[in-house]
C-alpha cells in the first residue's frame, strides 16, 4: 500500500513544485480550495520553486483571489531548482507527494522524477508529452516498485478526462466493451480563449523529435495487445464528424498512448478485455480548417530546422493565429471556456460471443468540464493527488511509473471529480 501519512521528517502531504509557473499558480489555488478534502479533513502542504519572492507572490495572490488571508502565514515556502539535485532530494524528503508543475517535462521532468524515486515521495504531472511519460516508465518503473513510490504522468487535461472516460465507459457498459472513439469540443465564450506557449513549446519539441519515441518503444518489446471485435476503423486526416456535427481530425496530443498504457495494464494485470481507442477534436467549419491547414503547413515546415523552431518559440501568436500566446488566458477567458469530450462504445452484451458475430450493443458518455488548461488541469491534477492520501488501498499493489487509468481504476477519482466541476455521464 502506498505510503501516504506525513511524519515530522516528511510534513507536508503535498508540495507544489513549479508553483509560481502559470499553470502553477492555479494548481496553488485549487489545492487552497481542496485543502479540507485531505486526510482526516486538513492537508499539510507548502510551495516550491525557483524564486522566494515570487512563490510568496503566488501565496499572496491565492490569499487574494479566495479570500483566505492565512495563506500568507500558513503555508511554507521550499526553494528547489530543477538545475540542483541537492534542492530536490531536500523538497523530496518533505514531501508524500510532489505535484510537479515543471515543464516542458522532456527538459526538466526526469531529475524531479528521479529525486522523487530516490527520497520516496510520489510525484504526479500534467505532463502531455509521450516521449517523457513513456521514457519514465522505461527508466524508473522497477526503481519506484522497489521503493514502493507511485510516479503517475499526465494527470491533467492530458489525460484523466480521456483515460477515465473510457473506464468510466467500460464501467456503465453491460457486457464487454470492445472499442471507442471520442470526440473532443472546446467551447470560448465571448472574450475568447488561449492557451499559455509553454504548451506550445512542448509540441515544437515533441513533433521535432518523434522519430525517437518510436526507438524508445521499441526498448519496452511489448506483444500487440489482442483485439475482441472488430478492428476499430483508423478515419482520415480531416472528415466531417456526424456525431459533433462539425469538421474533426485525430486529436493529436497524449490521450491515445496514455489509453493505450492503461489498457495494456489493465489486460496483463487484471486480465481485463482491452478497449480499442480512437480519439479525434473538432475543429469547426471550413473557415477554421483553412486557418488550420495553413498554420499546420507552417508549423509542420518551421519545427524540422533550428532556426524555425526559434521563430515558432518567439511568435506563437502570430504562427497559431493566437492560440496560443506568452500571457495566456485572462481570467475572464478562462470562466467562458469549457470542454466536452463524447465517447462513443460499442461491444457485446452478456448474452453474446465476442468471437461470434459482430458487436449487438452501443454506449455513448460524456465528459464536460471547465477551461481545459487551469480551470479542469488544476482540478484533476490535485483530485488524483487527493485520491493517493484518502484511498492508498484502492492503487495498485505496488508501486511504479502508472498511467491515470492504471493507478486510479479502482478507486473513487471519477466521483471526486464529478463533485468538481468535471462531469461523466451516460447519454
Amino acid at each position: 500500500m502506498a505510503r501516504v501519512e506525513t511524519t515530522s521528517s516528511r510534513p507536508y502531504h503535498l508540495v507544489v513544485f513549479g508553483a509560481s509557473g502559470f499553470t502553477g499558480q492555479f494548481v496553488v489555488e485549487e489545492v487552497a480550495r481542496t485543502a479540507s478534502e485531505g486526510p482526516k479533513g486538513s492537508l499539510k502542504w507548502a510551495v516550491a520553486g525557483r524564486s522566494k519572492q515570487k512563490l510568496e507572490k503566488v501565496l499572496e495572490q491565492a490569499a487574494g483571489v479566495l479570500s483566505k488571508p492565512e495563506l500568507r502565514t500558513e503555508v511554507d515556502v521550499i526553494v528547489a531548482d530543477v538545475g540542483e539535485p541537492d534542492s530536490l532530494a531536500a523538497m523530496c524528503k518533505q514531501a508524500v507527494i510532489v505535484l510537479n508543475c515543471v515543464g516542458p517535462y522532456r527538459f526538466f521532468g526526469e531529475p524531479v522524477v528521479r529525486a522523487c524515486v530516490e527520497n520516496g515521495a510520489h510525484h504526479i504531472d500534467i505532463s502531455g508529452e509521450p516521449q517523457f511519460l513513456e521514457g519514465m516508465q522505461l527508466n524508473y518503473s522497477s526503481q519506484a516498485a522497489e521503493k514502493g513510490v507511485f510516479v503517475i504522468g499526465s494527470c491533467g487535461f492530458d489525460s484523466i478526462p480521456a483515460d477515465m472516460g473510457v473506464i468510466y465507459t467500460r464501467d456503465q457498459f453491460r457486457g464487454t466493451l470492445t472499442a471507442v472513439e471520442s470526440f473532443l469540443t472546446i467551447g470560448i465564450g465571448p472574450e475568447g480563449g488561449c492557451i499559455h506557449d509553454g504548451t506550445w513549446q512542448s509540441a515544437i519539441f515533441g513533433l521535432a523529435d518523434s522519430p525517437n519515441l518510436q526507438s524508445l518503444r521499441r526498448k519496452f518489446n511489448h506483444k500487440p495487445l489482442p483485439t475482441v471485435g472488430p478492428k476499430l476503423r483508423r478515419r482520415g486526416a480531416l472528415f466531417y464528424s456526424n456525431e459533433i456535427q462539425q469538421y474533426a481530425l485525430p486529436f493529436m496530443g497524449s490521450d491515445p498512448s496514455v489509453v493505450k498504457r492503461t489498457q495494456r495494464f489493465l489486460a496483463e494485470e487484471h486480465q481485463a478485455t482491452p478497449v480499442q481507442y480512437g480519439a479525434y477534436a473538432g475543429v469547426g467549419g471550413i473557415g477554421s480548417i483553412i486557418k488550420l491547414m495553413f498554420a499546420g503547413m507552417m508549423f509542420w515546415l518551421l519545427v524540422k530546422f533550428t532556426c524555425g523552431r526559434n521563430l515558432l518559440m518567439k511568435y506563437p501568436e502570430f504562427f497559431s493565429f493566437g492560440m496560443f500566446s506568452k500571457a495566456g488566458p485572462t481570467r475572464k477567458q478562462m470562466e467562458g471556456s469549457s470542454f466536452q469530450l463524447s465517447f462513443y462504445g460499442e461491444g457485446y452484451t452478456n448474452d453474446q460471443d465476442p468471437a461470434l458475430g459482430k458487436p449487438n450493443a452501443k454506449i455513448r458518455t460524456l465528459v464536460q468540464g471547465p477551461e481545459v488548461g487551469y480551470v479542469a488541469t488544476p482540478i484533476a491534477m490535485v483530485q488524483a493527488a487527493l485520491t493517493i492520501l484518502n484511498e492508498p488501498a484502492a492503487l495498485p499493489k505496488k508501486g511504479g511509473v502508472y498511467s491515470p487509468g492504471a493507478a486510479f481504476a479502482k478507486t473513487t477519482l471519477v466521483d471526486r471529480l464529478n463533485k468538481h466541476g468535471i462531469q461523466f455521464s451516460v447519454v
